[in-house]
């Protein structure tokens, strides 16, 4: 009887409507990532971002800058993004995988002025390739060096290497090859879809509840094409947008909010494999684009 009222228990949870989960959008690699299509500039890139975002009425949203990439496309596209209201953060100067903490350091301070110039709460962090430190000694000097100067870090329980379809879409509308694209439109949605289901496996199992999450995207001008069917899907997945404070508010981020130490990265699949859970599968493979209209 008592397994009996255990398996009805766990029927009934698993059979309740979750309740829908709030999520935090933010884009890596302002004002330069991946390749360009022909006729296409950075600027307008970033417009062609910032428009599916006013569309949705999306809360602010979060852009973290390489401000090395300014030599290439001039302050423009910054300041269009601060001028449509959406913030920026830190991402380092150059993109710099942490490996050298006194390295590390100077890529993160040279980032600075040029924050500091746009204006805004630009004190939250991103590390480049979600890299934290290969060693406990570099992972907690970064963090100190950051909790130090005042930053909060960026956490990312929600990507589906959204960054991969940039390059193929490029190489494709160079060839013209309107069926290779269409294929990438529907793998790309397919990817989004089938991350967002993975979270929220995930999130269900370890914690008994939709933890709200924090999306990784980047300015890239696949991006910039798929971004108003992207929103529309989340929309239909009961997603419901929020500002990166307000998701990080969750207790799941208190380490990352305060840049304080902690065993290992915020994403989903690493507190999953450090707790002994299965992980479940990806259903995508960033490897097989790299073939794509070669």
């Amino acid at each position: 009887m008592r397994a009996f009222i255990a398996t009805c228990a766990v029927f009934v949870l698993l059979a309740a409507p979750a309740a829908a989960e709030e999520m935090a959008l933010t884009f890596d690699d302002l004002p330069v990532h991946s390749d360009l299509p022909p006729g296409e500039s950075r600027t307008g890139v970033l417009a062609r971002i910032l428009g599916p975002l006013a569309d949705a009425d999306a809360p602010p949203a979060y852009g973290f800058v390489n401000a090395a990439g300014e030599a290439e496309t001039g302050p423009e596209p910054l300041r269009l993004w601060r001028a449509a209201g959406h913030p920026v953060g830190n991402h380092t100067w150059a993109h710099k995988r942490l490996g050298d903490l006194a390295v590390f350091k100077e890529d993160l301070l040279r980032n600075e002025p040029v924050l500091e110039a746009l204006g805004g709460d630009w004190k939250w962090f991103r590390y480049p390739f979600l890299v934290e430190g290969d060693t406990p000694a570099l992972r907690a000097g970064a963090r100190d060096l950051l909790r130090a100067r005042g930053y909060r870090i960026a956490s990312v329980t929600l990507t589906f290497d959204d960054y991969a379809w940039n390059a193929p879409y490029a190489r494709c509308m160079a060839k013209g090859d309107v069926a290779a694209i269409t294929s990438l439109e529907n793998s790309f949605l397919a990817a989004a879809d089938a991350s967002l289901a993975r979270a929220r496996q995930m999130s269900e199992t370890l914690y008994g509840r939709r933890i709200p999450l924090v999306l990784l995207m980047h300015v890239g001008a696949f991006d910039a094409r798929m971004l108003p069917k992207l929103l529309a899907l989340y929309r239909d997945r009961d997603v419901t947008l929020a500002p990166l404070e307000t998701v990080m508010a969750d207790p799941y981020y208190k380490d990352d909010l305060a840049a304080a130490a902690s065993p290992g990265r915020a994403m989903l699949e690493d507190v999953a494999e450090a707790k002994g859970v299965p992980v479940p599968p990806r259903t995508w493979s960033w490897e097989a684009l790299d073939k794509v209209c070669r």
